[in-house]
């Protein structure tokens, strides 16, 4: 769509909108921040309760696609610039990076707050693997079209004890 559907649609002229937002790549790196924001309020309660690293993760991974749910169909569409690994979209490019950054420190929290003892360098890196996890999870989302993604719902019920098993098998020298 163009910025002036955008702006009509919004309400707002279309100098108000540029004002704003310099594109619309500016404006969907707003939306990423605003649903980011909405997972972090929805993460609160969930990180104060328990200790347990499998309790946070599988927590913060259903806040996420809960928090999505509203925008599950425009997600799908969106999907289809933010996977090209050129597109500033991308949830991987550098346009992106200062909203990664700030789910991976989330990611840091969940790790951090937990009862996990692994190896300093093991811990340094579980944040942004599993944010991947969860970016992998979005994507199974995105294209889940059963009632209610229940789908997704259950890939995470059985994916993070999993991941949880993994991480703590990696804590052995020999892997």
């Amino acid at each position: 769509t163009t910025m002036r559907a955008i702006a009509a649609e919004g309400g707002v002229s279309l100098g108000s909108a540029y004002y704003y937002f310099e594109s619309k790549e500016h404006l969907v790196q707003a939306f990423y921040l605003q649903t980011h924001l909405e997972h972090l309020a929805a993460c609160e309660e969930i990180l104060k309760q328990d200790s347990d690293l499998a309790a946070r993760l599988l927590g913060v991974v259903r806040a996420k696609i809960e928090t999505s749910m509203p925008y599950h169909r425009f997600s799908g569409i969106l999907f289809r610039t933010a996977a090209d690994p050129r597109s500033p979209l991308s949830p991987f490019s550098e346009e992106s990076a200062p909203v990664r950054e700030r789910a991976t420190a989330l990611f840091r929290e969940v790790v951090e707050g937990s009862s996990l003892r692994v190896s300093d360098d093991l811990r340094k890196q579980l944040p942004l693997m599993l944010w991947l996890y969860q970016m992998g999870v979005i994507l199974f989302w995105i294209h889940d079209r059963s009632p209610g993604c229940a789908r997704t719902h259950q890939l995470i019920e059985r994916t993070v004890e999993i991941v949880c098993r993994l991480i703590r098998l990696a804590n052995f020298p020999l892997f």
